[in-house]
């Protein structure tokens, strides 16, 4: 059977820090193929100077049967431009219920489209999901908004910016169907945590 693809969708200047424990995890289980996607083929870099390169451009991802989730890259970039493109296939996506997660600068990009309204999400702080929405009428998702490191509800994760290993964790648990498995997961997120000394 064919393995479905976790996409890891990158803008330029993309956090390295945020996704690397995901990737590496997700990668490492052997049960799903790592991918990358963008707003189109040029390779992104990152803040602290690695180049992504992107195995698909938005448009030309088409198969969304073999998609098992998208996870949206921290990145200054969320507050260049609205992205609109990336929202209608984030709509898609949810339309049919795969799974969206964010970290740090994402998570006001998926509430600037209106994507948080109804289920508990988190961000970088509170203040900071204020001062960048300010003025945007799409997100009505105040109540919802929870102070933590990551939170998974209906299908969406956010995280925010210290929180890679929430985050991994909450994309682990996510992907993983059965009860060993999400032992591990929780295993392994004990031990990074903690340190294993």
């Amino acid at each position: 059977m064919e393995k479905k693809e976790v996409l890891f969708l990158f803008t330029d200047y993309w956090a390295d820090w945020e996704v690397g424990q995901a990737m590496a995890q997700i990668s490492f289980s052997g049960d799903y193929i790592v991918k990358t996607i963008s707003i189109d083929k040029e390779a992104k870099v990152s803040v602290g100077g690695l180049r992504a390169e992107i195995d698909y451009s938005l448009d030309e991802y088409q198969k969304l049967d073999n998609l098992a989730m998208l996870v949206l890259v921290g990145s200054g970039a969320w507050r260049s431009s609205p992205y609109d493109e990336i929202a209608d296939f984030v709509r898609r996506l949810r339309a049919i219920d795969i799974p969206v997660t964010a970290i740090c600068g994402a998570t006001v990009f998926l509430a600037r489209h209106g994507f948080l309204n109804n289920v508990k999400h988190t961000s970088n702080s509170l203040e900071f999901f204020q001062e960048r929405l300010e003025g945007i009428d799409k997100y009505t998702g105040w109540e919802h908004y929870t102070v933590a490191q990551a939170v998974n509800d209906g299908g969406i994760i956010t995280a925010n910016e210290t929180a890679a290993l929430e985050f991994a964790r909450e994309i682990m648990l996510a992907l993983i169907e059965d009860d060993e498995g999400k032992g591990f997961a929780n295993f392994w997120y004990e031990k990074h945590k903690k340190g294993s000394v």
